[in-house]
């Protein structure tokens, strides 16, 4: 009994410690990446394009096919020993192997392998694509909980401060130094404060839901660890966007991956070109066929089945040359066609590059924005904190209303919500930047 009760205690310990696990970002990311269903289907694109590859490449060989078939004959025939017609009854039939095999068709099945495998390579930037795509998203959940994380501490010191001032306007208000009205005024204040605690509960709830749903994971016990953000540096990253896009063209998926759109529609220009030339294959037979008189006449019997085949094996070796000559221009249009193909994709590379620097451009100037925003956020709180503290001198010696006080109070609080707004806003922009440039490091 002993053994089963500290059996059940460690289970019970370990349940507890598993949910109250803190993920780090690394770890949100590697597991919305594991378990996301679009990765999953992009992943099972890319199956099917290796085994195109797979098809295609089976074109250089030879085929090989076997064949038989049989005949049964009713009816009167011919008896060469009676030298009479007589009522009999025959089964024939046939065995027979054949292959063939492409000599030359204008390079066609060479083509089609090399844009099989271009087709690999686009399944895979475009699984890479939407990885990124996600990785981005779970760094947004991620910074949305710790920055409803910093408001909800902040609401909290807030909700205390506001407690003990009801103390002290209790007391005050005893002792006849203020009026009910302020004593109203400071418990109105600090029932607000609660609202804003519970609301900031919920805010941070619902940032738990949202990432924990993105992991497809129960929400129950989540929780993140922390990552000292700090106080974000004042001093940009890059020194312009330029420096970003010119290293975002080497590594970003969507521009490799117009440029084998491009290299494919080279080879689908030399596909099409190939109906131009001859082709040219061969092929091997090997057959032979056998027969039976189920009713023989007298004297005669049938050869056996081994023998037949022996006696009648025959063998065939075969070429064929096919020249196009006149086909209604459908040759000659269909490169143009794939002319134009090409064009497009030639298009949707500049248009990919066109988008690219414009989001990068955007990003750069978010993130310049930001900190403006953040540096200003500083400067604002430290304006309040000091006005605050003069206010509450003023308070305290009854040089100001509880009313006017409330007034300066709210404004602290509002500068300290919108300091930790801007900085988790600078925060995610600058690592947006960052993934583009290639130097976003999950810890």
């Amino acid at each position: 009994m002993k053994t089963k009760l500290i059996l059940f205690v460690a289970i019970i310990t370990s349940m507890t410690a598993f949910s109250q696990q803190k993920w780090t970002l690394k770890e949100c990311v590697d597991e919305a990446l594991k378990k996301n269903i679009s990765i999953q289907q992009n992943r099972l694109s890319l199956e099917l394009a290796k085994k195109d590859v797979e098809i295609t490449k089976g074109n250089f060989l030879p085929n090989l096919n076997a064949s038989t078939g049989g005949n049964l004959n009713f009816g009167t025939g011919f008896d060469p020993v009676s030298q009479n017609r007589v009522n009999t009854t025959f089964f024939g039939g046939s065995v027979g192997l054949s292959s063939g095999i492409t000599v030359f068709n204008g390079y066609r099945n060479t083509n089609t392998y090399k844009q099989a495998q271009l087709g690999v390579e686009t399944s895979m930037l475009d699984l890479k694509k939407i990885e990124n795509d996600i990785s981005l998203f779970v760094v947004n959940g991620y910074l949305n909980i710790l920055f409803a994380k910093e408001n909800l501490s902040a609401a909290k010191v807030q909700y205390e401060i506001s407690k003990k001032q009801i103390e002290a306007a209790e007391s005050r208000f005893k002792s006849g130094v203020i009026p009910k009205g302020d004593l109203l005024n400071t418990q109105s204040t600090a029932a607000t404060n609660l609202q804003t605690v519970i609301s900031q509960e919920n805010a941070l709830d619902l940032a738990l839901l949202n990432l924990a749903q993105l992991l497809q994971v129960s929400v129950n016990g989540f929780d993140v660890s922390p990552i000292n953000v700090g106080t974000p540096s004042a001093n940009l990253f890059y020194k312009n966007s330029s420096t970003v896009y010119n290293k975002s063209l080497d590594r970003m998926p969507e521009i490799a991956r117009a440029k084998l759109a491009i290299e494919s529609a080279d080879l689908g220009i030399e596909i099409t070109k190939s109906a131009f030339l001859p082709s040219v294959s061969a092929s091997a037979s090997l057959s032979s066929n056998y027969g039976f008189n189920l009713k023989p006449p007298a004297g005669f019997s049938n050869e056996t089945f081994s023998n037949q085949l022996s006696d009648n094996l025959g063998y065939g070796l075969g070429f064929n040359v096919s020249i196009p000559i006149f086909n209604r221009f459908q040759t000659r249009n269909r490169v143009a066609q794939s002319v134009i193909n090409k064009q497009i994709s030639e298009t949707r590379l500049e248009s990919e590059k066109l988008s690219l620097k414009q989001t990068i451009e955007q990003s750069f100037l978010d993130v310049r924005t930001a900190l403006k925003t953040f540096e200003a956020a500083k400067i604002s709180l430290e304006a309040q904190k000091e006005a605050f503290k003069n206010a509450q001198e003023r308070y305290n010696y009854g040089a100001m209303t509880q009313f006017d006080f409330d007034q300066v109070r709210t404004r602290l609080v509002n500068a300290e919500a919108a300091l930790i707004r801007s900085k988790y806003d600078y925060v995610f922009k600058t690592k947006v930047l960052q993934f583009y440039g290639g130097d976003l490091i999950l810890e």
